[in-house]
């Protein structure tokens, strides 16, 4: 698409050269800032902004604009990928999926609107300052409504994710940043009608100061995250947990998740437990041979779970997070075979992600499904018959992957 759209480009030749190249480079530079929000979603708000905006041009300053739907594709990809070198060169891996997903999503909004105004449909169509808005309001809500979709797509594509929990993530972050992104853009194309190419600083300024608090916010996140690795390795670094166990754990919970369809930050607050939640046996005098609390005596399996959901407290993470720590040693059903309606399902899942690490061992595939289908005769109390399940898919996909299936 964008070598086509760039032949185009150059066997119609350029049209507002100084526009487009102006244009471009509130693209690159954009990209060249792009910040990594909360669950490794990457996002470039300046660009995507500057993009939107050049898709949705139509006059400049009072002046009818002639640029297309190919010079629109065509100067945004070449900008995005300008500013992915950029990035390279400052030591960050670029992810062409994410300015790919622009690029169509970019193509979509220009396809929608610039044949309408260079025709002079849109003339006819919007007689009034109002009803021109609306529809270049009404093509930016598509627009993003198509990147959500690609989004979750790709999501899809990477992690095995169901889709609709991967659309139902895509559409609370474009609520979010997302929302900003589509007003940007918005106000630089009805800016530059008005004032020209000074729309373009002036109006992105506002963007920028809210990249930079999500910049913020995202590193304060990565500081969390570390501290919590930190406290997490303490259990092995005092000998009371095997070497890996917790990161097994976590990464086992975190994909049962994901399978059972969890959101994102469900799943951040998911692993955050699953990596502390055998820091209550820091509290025993002995530690439990080979860290296996799944054998201990239910009693003092939730002795060990409040007492680390007391020393995570004290921490400053999340409540939830240890709200599931404390209530991982709970069953899944009560004494009279009812449901408990309150227990958190990141906690019916580390207790089963917990059981299935420490019962396994060293002798393979054969002690892996004999502990399985120990864990499903198990749920008539103790386990949640449909995370057992998860994990048994879970499970089995890793063996393929290890088998090259």
């Amino acid at each position: 698409m964008l070598l086509v759209s760039a032949a185009g480009t150059v066997v119609a030749g350029v049209s507002e050269i100084r526009v487009a190249l102006a244009f471009g480079a509130l693209i690159a530079v954009g990209e060249a800032v792009r910040v990594t929000l909360p669950g490794d979603r990457e996002q470039a708000p300046i660009s995507d902004a500057g993009a939107l905006a050049y898709a949705l041009l139509g006059p400049l300053r009072g002046l009818p604009t002639g640029h297309g739907v190919l010079q629109v594709v065509a100067v945004s990809g070449a900008a995005g990928l300008l500013g992915l070198g950029l990035n390279t060169l400052r030591g960050r891996a670029p992810d062409p999926d994410v300015l790919a997903r622009r690029i169509i999503t970019i193509c979509f909004a220009a396809v929608c609107f610039q044949p309408l105004y260079n025709s002079g449909a849109l003339d006819r169509l919007a007689t009034h300052g109002a009803q021109y808005g609306l529809v270049l309001a009404a093509v930016a809500a598509l627009a993003a409504l198509c990147d959500v979709v690609l989004a979750a797509v790709l999501h899809r594509a990477r992690t095995g994710r169901r889709f609709g929990p991967a659309l139902r993530d895509e559409l609370r972050a474009l609520l979010g940043i997302g929302t900003a992104i589509g007003a940007t853009g918005l106000v630089i194309s009805l800016g530059a009608g008005e004032i020209g190419l000074w729309a373009l600083p002036v109006f992105s300024a506002p963007l920028a100061l809210t990249q930079l608090s999500f910049r913020r916010h995202s590193a304060t996140w990565d500081t969390h995250r570390q501290s919590v690795a930190s406290l997490a390795r303490a259990t092995e670094v005092a000998g009371y947990t095997l070497p890996g166990h917790t990161r097994r754990v976590a990464a086992l919970s975190r994909a049962i998740g994901r399978r059972l369809g969890m959101g994102e930050r469900e799943l951040l607050l998911l692993e955050s437990a699953a990596l502390m939640h055998d820091i209550g046996q820091l509290s025993l005098v002995e530690p439990v041979p080979g860290g296996a609390t799944a054998l201990l005596p239910a009693a003092e399996q939730r002795r060990i779970a409040r007492l680390g959901s007391e020393v995570i407290r004290q921490a400053g993470v999340p409540p939830e997070v240890a709200d599931c720590v404390r209530r991982q040693a709970e069953p899944y059903r009560c004494p009279d075979g009812s449901r408990d309606p309150g227990l958190p399902a990141a906690s019916r899942i580390i207790r089963a992600a917990n059981a299935y690490d420490d019962l396994c061992d060293d002798r393979g595939l054969a002690r892996r499904l004999e502990v399985l289908e120990q864990l499903r005769l198990d749920t008539a109390r103790e386990y949640d018959p449909r995370v057992v399940e998860a994990l048994a898919q879970v499970s089995a996909g890793c063996r393929g992957q290890r088998t090259g299936r």
